[in-house]
């Protein structure tokens, strides 16, 4: 069965050379590279773009590219991200396989678990093509050194946010590290915990990602103090919608649960949680039980496992509840849309 599999693939890529010789200048002895690449599934379009941008990647010999593609397969990246890092940046084809090792050994240096190289190396694949001596080790030293980042944390953050390898951190640093002090009076060791826990803040614009949230905190009565304790508690506050779920959340918070916008800062990962498939599904069941309370509906009861919350809360079995937050769920999407979900029309 493997060997009919081969074959029809051969063929395929065999049919896609002849495509490509008869409208480019393809070289023949680029056919075992091609037959191999196709594997991967990568199509004419894509080796045409390798062609035009990238021809030297296509005159590497085949046994070079399998081995460094099959290395990098070992470490952990997955055959359809290598097939997305091959037609975004070929130039990982000229890598290698000592520069691979390297950049893997360096990744294990400051911390990064086996289990999560590939996922780094498929997030910012041109980390690959940075110096480790002169960009890579120097990013490191400035976050700790200069960020003031744990050095035990340093590999937490790497997994977080891998483009932090490639992309200029210093001003970045500076500029937001001036903003939240000024904007807010945060401290140093605050804003330190905010790029430690999400250091996308640092890739973030200040006046279209970070003023417009913490306006929208200050517009339901929040003062600085109350800002911060919730941005250093809950950082990923700075990337989610203010339109689409912060405001949703709000008002949900005030209008059906009867709570005011301070209780955010003792529970700030209410803002974190989904409306839809957490918050209101849970209130809604006990409010159906006749199980929920007369005054401010209790935020802490959103953080509990689904099992915890039948068991202690509700009193009933886990399939009840999720029953009814099926039903829930396909209600709202009639709501939306005018029309019944696929499963719902059978």
């Amino acid at each position: 069965m493997n060997s009919e599999v081969e074959l029809k693939n051969e063929s395929i890529s065999r049919s896609l050379f002849q495509k490509l010789q008869e409208e480019y200048d393809f070289d023949d002895k680029w056919l075992p590279l091609i037959d191999y690449l196709c594997s991967f599934g990568l199509r004419e379009s894509h080796f045409t773009y390798i062609y035009e941008r990238h021809m030297a990647c296509l005159q590497i010999n085949r046994a070079s590219a399998e081995e460094r593609l099959e290395f990098l397969l070992s470490v952990g990246v997955k055959s359809k991200d290598l097939k997305r890092m091959l037609v975004r940046q070929p130039q990982i084809l000229e890598y290698t396989l000592s520069n691979l090792k390297s950049h893997v050994a360096f990744l294990a240096g400051i911390g990064v678990p086996e289990a999560r190289m590939g996922q780094i190396i498929s997030s910012a694949p041109s980390f690959l093509s940075y110096s480790i001596e002169q960009s890579l080790k120097p990013t490191i030293s400035y976050l700790i050194e200069e960020v003031g980042i744990e050095e035990c944390d340093v590999g937490k953050v790497v997994q977080l946010s891998p483009q932090i390898l490639v992309q200029r951190i210093d001003n970045a640093w500076k500029s937001r590290f001036l903003f939240l002090s000024k904007e807010l009076g945060a401290p140093k060791d605050s804003i330190v915990k905010m790029v430690t826990k999400h250091p996308q803040l640092l890739h973030y614009s200040i006046e279209e990602g970070i003023l417009p949230r913490i306006n929208f905190l200050r517009s339901i009565g929040m003062r600085n103090s109350d800002i911060l304790k919730i941005l250093t508690s809950l950082t990923q506050v700075l990337s989610l919608s203010v339109e689409k779920n912060l405001k949703p959340k709000y008002l949900y918070l005030v209008n059906d649960l009867k709570n005011e916008a301070q209780s955010l800062t003792k529970y700030p990962m209410y803002l974190s949680l989904s409306l839809e498939q957490r918050i209101r599904p849970r209130h809604r069941f006990l409010v159906s039980l006749k199980k929920a309370p007369k005054g401010p509906f209790p935020l802490s009861s959103f953080v509990l496992t689904d099992e915890r919350f039948c068991q202690r809360l509700a009193g009933t079995s886990l399939e009840k509840y999720h029953t009814f937050r099926q039903s829930l769920l396909l209600t709202g999407f009639e709501d939306k849309t005018g029309r019944k979900p696929l499963a719902s029309r059978r």
